[in-house]
């Protein structure tokens, strides 16, 4: 069969790799590089290079069982990084980290402070209370109002959940209180973070994330078009019909690995369960700057810790959160290598290295709840639908969802 993949993510990439043997596959990109949010940079800093991760940066054993695999197979060598996480705020000065005591009480008048000792005790509980939600999933409660009926306290709200949740999922602190109070249970529970000692171990691909896109693509490099934004799908009662590079092609199949409104753009004959469905699940950019500006870390380097979160003084609609590069992919730089979320403006404009603008999904019970129905879109007229959004929006996500495509095209992968 001749099969168009539209996306070169991680979902568009094994698909196709699942396909290409006993298929005609063709991958197209609009970008002029193929990953998706996996996104090595290559920089010269103080006359050495480096190749820095500004999107896909890590994965465990535990939680990626599919990406896992897939790396073995290809022989991709990796290696073990820490995922220690700090809040600074700028309203009140409270800075803290993960990285033990001496991070926690990085300022020692946190030892002093009633609230900062009221948040660690709510920690302490959330972890141990909130276990009884995955007894009894309620996926219409929300986390902000199961955080509010629970009377947790107003600095473990700002201090510590918003601040995780927002980092880990890349987004706005106010919109992420609507994510479904079960599903962030769950997913805590699921990578060990209903813990004081997390036992999860994290990882990063030894070289940087591309070094595994170069070896998944291998096989079918010579199938990859990039700079060719597909402009519309069509589906006829025959075949598929893709309008790209100035005129139209026809396939048996077309698999849509893109974001939801992407997809749905694409879609010029979409139906009406297609709409509803996809517009359940929207995506939030995020403006991303590869920097060497240490302001944006907090003041005590005892908190420093590899995400970094801080809560800014000013009203901010999206997260503001720094990764610190050094420490997670183990590269020893003279000046700190590091990634900020939605912090441009406050970034020395002669110490921005890269910029890039990303988009991640919203999660909410509509988009949960829409994507219990994946399988009633896809592979409907010859369509089908895959990418980290049908999941979490994490790498595990997107792999699952590709292999799902896979098997409903004959291909156990």
């Amino acid at each position: 069969m001749k099969i168009a993949i539209i996306g070169s993510g991680i979902s568009g990439l094994v698909a196709a790799r699942g396909l290409h043997q006993r298929h005609a596959i063709t991958v197209f990109e609009a970008d002029d590089r193929i990953g998706g949010h996996t996104h090595t940079v290559d920089v010269e800093l103080d006359g050495q290079r480096y190749a820095v991760d500004t999107g896909f940066i890590v994965y465990n054993e535990r939680t990626y069982p599919n990406f896992t695999r897939l790396l073995a197979r290809l022989g991709v060598e990796t290696k073990p990084t820490e995922m220690s996480f700090g809040v600074s705020c700028e309203r009140t000065g409270v800075e803290w980290g993960s990285r033990g005591l001496a991070s926690v009480f990085a300022q020692p008048r946190n030892a002093l402070r009633p609230a900062f000792h009221r948040m660690l005790r709510d920690v302490l509980r959330f972890n141990r209370e909130a276990r009884i939600l995955l007894d009894t999933p309620q996926e219409k409660v929300a986390l902000g109002d199961y955080l509010c009926g629970s009377g947790y306290s107003r600095a473990f709200v700002s201090h510590y959940i918003l601040p995780m949740g927002a980092a880990i999922w890349s987004a706005d602190p106010e919109t992420f209180l609507r994510f479904p109070a079960a599903s962030f249970v769950r997913f805590f529970e699921n990578h060990g973070l209903l813990t004081a000692n997390p036992s999860v171990c994290w990882r990063v691909v030894r070289g940087g994330s591309a070094r595994y896109v170069e070896k998944l693509v291998a096989p079918f490099a010579d199938r990859i078009r990039t700079g060719c934004p597909v402009r519309a799908v069509r589906r006829q009662r025959r075949c598929v019909e893709l309008t790209a590079g100035g005129e139209i092609q026809q396939f048996d199949h077309v698999i849509l690995a893109v974001h939801s409104d992407q997809a749905l753009r694409l879609l010029v004959d979409a139906s009406g369960l297609e709409r509803t469905l996809l517009q359940k699940i929207s995506y939030q950019k995020n403006d991303v700057v590869l920097h060497t500006d240490a302001s944006l870390m907090p003041r005590s380097r005892r908190a420093w810790a590899s995400w970094n979160y801080r809560v800014a003084d000013e009203q901010r609609a999206r997260a503001l959160v720094t990764y610190d590069m050094n420490r997670l992919q183990g590269i020893a730089s003279a000046q700190p290598l590091l990634v900020t979320l939605n912090g441009t403006d406050r970034i020395a404009p002669e110490r921005i290295l890269r910029r890039f603008v990303t988009h991640h999904p919203v999660f909410d019970a509509e988009a949960m709840a829409a994507q219990k129905r994946h399988h009633e879109v896809s592979g409907v007229q010859r369509t089908h639908f895959c990418g980290a959004y049908w999941g979490y929006g994490f790498h595990e996500d997107g792999v699952k969802s590709a292999l799902a495509v896979c098997r409903s095209l004959g291909m156990e992968v």
